[in-house]
């Protein structure tokens, strides 16, 4: 299953018999995510410019499984009793497709939030799954050796593009807020082992941008342990950092 990703480097994680309920009926879904999956490709300026909203690889992900029928799906549980409407509770999923035996599995991707988002998602699918309204649940965030090689992408940026100063960084479109300006200044002009302009913007901005708080593969994973979404079918895919290239764009 997923061989070709696992190939590339993907971490793959199933869960609650989520190998088997795909393989015997959605081979469509999983042949759906492979294909927009193994064409992931992530230029290393978009990580250094990604600023406020959604990221671009965030938006290309998500237009290419749109693209296959993967689509925003709001759902609406609703509970009547005597013909009085008690209760009624809506649940939005960010990617749903409905295949041909009329069951639904859903698709939420993690490139960079706070990790609380993991819990959003995993209680949501568990809600949704318990009521019958999907059949297996799919996240899509960063793999661990991704995440693990942030701090080494963004130091060979700096490297390459010769990142001296903060005019350097405004020439690559980076513009520090006044908070990380003096974050960064503290750390290259402190007289006891100060860093280089290179090292104490990349320090400030890994762990601003990427740091342990947001979405990875291991906050994924310590949530599965604690058995949150539990039961439902999970299928957990994590990105590898060989989907980063530093090619110039032409």
């Amino acid at each position: 299953m997923l061989e070709e990703l696992r190939k590339q480097g993907f971490e793959i994680h199933l869960e609650s018999h989520a190998a088997a309920i795909l393989e015997k009926d959605f081979p469509t879904a999983l042949a759906d995510v492979e294909k927009v999956l193994m064409a992931v490709r992530i230029p290393i300026l978009e990580i250094i410019g990604s600023g406020g909203g959604e990221a671009k690889a965030t938006q290309r992900l998500r237009r290419a499984f749109d693209g296959l029928g993967w689509r925003k799906k709001q759902f609406e549980i609703k509970k009547i009793i005597n013909g009085v409407e008690r209760e009624s509770i809506s649940h939005e999923v960010d990617h749903a497709r409905t295949f041909e035996n009329g069951k639904i599995v859903a698709l939420e991707i993690e490139w960079n939030n706070k990790d609380p988002f993991f819990d959003r998602d995993l209680e949501n699918f568990k809600r949704l799954h318990a009521e019958g309204a999907i059949s297996v649940g799919v996240i899509v965030t960063r793999g661990s050796g991704l995440h693990s090689a942030m701090r080494e992408f963004v130091a060979k940026f700096a490297a390459e593009e010769h990142i001296a100063s903060f005019d350097d960084l405004a020439r690559v479109g980076v513009n520090p807020t006044p908070r990380q300006r003096k974050e960064i200044s503290d750390r290259f002009q402190r007289k006891k082992n100060p860093l280089t302009f290179a090292a104490a913007w990349t320090d400030s901005f890994v762990s601003d941008k990427y740091g342990e708080a947001t979405t990875h593969w291991k906050k994924l994973i310590v949530r599965i342990t604690r058995g949150v979404g539990n039961p439902c079918p999970l299928l957990l895919i994590g990105l590898p950092s060989a989907v980063v290239h530093f090619e110039k764009p032409q």
